[in-house]
């Protein structure tokens, strides 16, 4: 008798939080920690931001509040988004036996069928939620207003925050950071969880720069006289950690707190589910039917912290 591959299963509410992070937290920038995660966040999230004026006053016997203290919000609100995917079971039995069997070079296997499948789908969606979190916009079917959507009509980001964008080019890249990092305030420059976050494009031309060749004063042989063969990773630009966000367009960048940018999601919330069914025994078909539900959204408490670089802001 042939081996059928049955794959039907399900998880629903807190079950399928285990693939509703894989699915969203296997984004690079939520997987490298590079803004503050959320997960619990069922409905909405209230993030306060509290601005005091004046607290420090000379000494007397009484007590006068004469400080100013002005407690303001912003919402995060998780927007609900699905998967609803047929694949189908021959395009996939080869290589997850091939994996079964040894024969990869995967360090961990898959439990069975069903969790190699949704291990497939939740790369898939990993990579469309990194998109979101930057660049997304609500309007989008699958996708949810990113960081650089809300920034561009958010009417309190102070204009001297917003850098004019260009062409970025190996020539010109490290003037354009510079514009960056002269436009952080003051408050924030020197803080342990600054970063400036950029494209894989202008990271590219960052570390060509550092090339040297004789440009921006680095010599021919270019930084520590590596040439062309700088180190990829742990880069800093004027001291602040240079970060690549996946999800930013060619000639974006932006400068901000990690405490200061937010994912949420909720990977306890009854509105999780997780299903695969085969409609082997419903149609005789080989093919499965993956369902995937859950909710993610992104937003910045202080918008007075942050730096754009690349975007117009449409409410100044």
């Amino acid at each position: 008798m042939a081996t059928t591959t049955s794959v039907t299963t399900s998880y629903s509410g807190e079950s399928a939080g285990k693939w509703v992070a894989a699915a969203l937290l296997s984004a690079p920038t939520l997987k490298n920690e590079l803004i503050t995660l959320m997960p619990n966040v069922k409905y909405k999230q209230v993030l306060h931001k509290l601005a005091t004026d004046g607290l420090l006053k000379d000494a007397t016997c009484d007590f006068t509040p004469t400080s100013t203290v002005t407690i303001s919000e912003r919402i995060l609100t998780p927007k609900e988004l699905q998967v609803n995917v047929q694949l189908c079971k021959s395009d996939f039995v080869d290589t997850f036996q091939a994996l079964e069997m040894g024969y990869s070079a995967h360090d961990v296997l898959p439990k069975s069928f069903a969790d190699y499948l949704l291990a497939y789908m939740s790369d898939k969606v990993a990579a469309s939620n990194e998109s979101s979190i930057w660049n997304g916009a609500a309007g989008t079917s699958g996708a949810f207003d990113g960081f650089m959507t809300l920034l561009t009509t958010d009417a309190d980001l102070p204009a001297a925050n917003e850098v004019a964008g260009t062409t970025l080019t190996a020539a010109n890249i490290i003037t354009e950071l510079g514009k960056v990092v002269d436009a952080i305030p003051s408050a924030v420059y020197g803080k342990e969880d600054l970063y400036i976050y950029v494209s894989q494009n202008a990271y590219k031309l960052y570390v060509r720069a550092l090339g040297g060749f004789g440009a921006s004063g680095l010599g021919a042989a270019g930084f520590d006289n590596k040439g062309t063969n700088q180190a990829f990773g742990s880069l800093l630009f004027d001291g602040i950690p240079l970060v690549v966000a996946n999800g930013l367009t060619a000639n974006q960048m932006l400068a901000a707190q990690k405490s200061n940018l937010y994912f949420g999601t909720g990977l306890l919330s009854d509105h999780n589910d997780v299903r695969l069914i085969d409609q082997a025994e419903i149609t005789g078909s080989k093919n499965v039917n993956v369902i995937m539900r859950m909710t993610a959204g992104v937003q910045y408490a202080n918008v007075e912290d942050i730096v754009t670089y690349g975007i117009t802001n449409s409410a100044n």
